[in-house]
């Protein structure tokens, strides 16, 4: 699920900022950006990553920036620098060409500009732990936030598909005489009205209308809606089993569309095929 939390620390010479940010993803796939120094803490950031995330698409960024950009830097290679000088205005006065930022390109060039091995300490380290954690707290806070949204919105809809299926039991008792009304009318233009067998029209209808009963699929699909109300307020990561819920939610709903042989159930069923696509796509931002 979607996730965003930032923390920041200044201490006046330097300042400290951790960002973390996270898409949509069935697994986690965690992806830092951090100083080179922060290179050995790498496993540690990964690890508690793992724990507390779970899933998403994770960036992780760590930024440190210095007041003085100066302060890295050990010293220039004069010889090297010299060097690449000399070459540089040869090379432009061969081509004829101006001369006057040779010195800029050649600091620019490899290893002329020397800069301190990049190390940190166990105190700029807590330092920045300290702020990671703050970062996640706020991203954790994030995704609560808005898996509250999303809970609400989930059980705005399962409430829906419950509503229609209680007009689908209203309109389910007008079945029965509107079907057999239907196949006496078909009889009546196939054949004469006295050539009907009425005992067996009788024997025929009612196997007929027991292949057509929905009365197992109401059952089982508010047994379902029920079971994925039920396991919404369970406090562990359900995305996956509410998933699965929702598959036989849209089975049950599938079937007694097909069982209903009415239009007015049938506008029904449409309904709650809509809203459970809805809520699908709204499980993909549930872990």
């Amino acid at each position: 699920m979607t996730g965003y939390g930032i923390a920041s620390f200044d201490s006046g010479s330097t300042k400290y900022t951790v960002e973390i940010k996270s898409l949509n993803s069935k697994f986690l796939e965690l992806s830092l950006r951090i100083p080179k120094a922060f290179s050995e803490k790498e496993f540690q950031l990964r690890n508690e990553c793992n724990k507390q995330i779970e899933r998403g698409k994770v960036n992780l960024s760590i930024n440190v920036e210095q007041a003085d950009s100066s302060v890295k830097a050990a010293g220039i290679d004069a010889d090297l620098l010299k060097n690449y000088y000399n070459q540089l205005k040869k090379v432009s006065n061969d081509l004829g060409e101006p001369t006057g930022n040779l010195l800029q390109l050649a600091l620019g060039l490899p290893e002329v500009v020397k800069y301190d091995e990049e190390t940190v300490s166990e105190e700029e380290w807590r330092v920045v732990e300290k702020t990671f954690q703050q970062a996640l707290t706020a991203f954790q806070q994030f995704r609560t936030d808005e898996g509250g949204v999303l809970e609400q919105d989930v059980k705005y809809r399962i409430g829906i598909i419950l509503k229609n299926l209680e007009l689908v039991e209203v309109e389910e008792p007008k079945r029965v005489p509107l079907i057999k009304e239907r196949l006496n009318q078909f009889l009546i233009e196939a054949v004469a009205r006295e050539s009907i067998d009425q005992n067996r029209f009788e024997q025929e209808l009612i196997y007929y209308i027991d292949k057509l009963d929905i009365t197992e699929e109401k059952i089982r699909l508010k047994s379902h809606c029920d079971y994925f109300i039920e396991t919404l307020k369970n406090a562990d990561a359900n995305g996956k089993k509410l998933g699965f819920i929702s598959q036989e939610i849209g089975r049950e709903i599938n079937t007694l569309g097909s069982k209903a042989n009415d239009a007015n159930i049938q506008k029904l069923v449409v309904g709650m095929k809509e809203e459970l696509e809805k809520i699908k796509e709204q499980l993909l931002n549930v872990l």
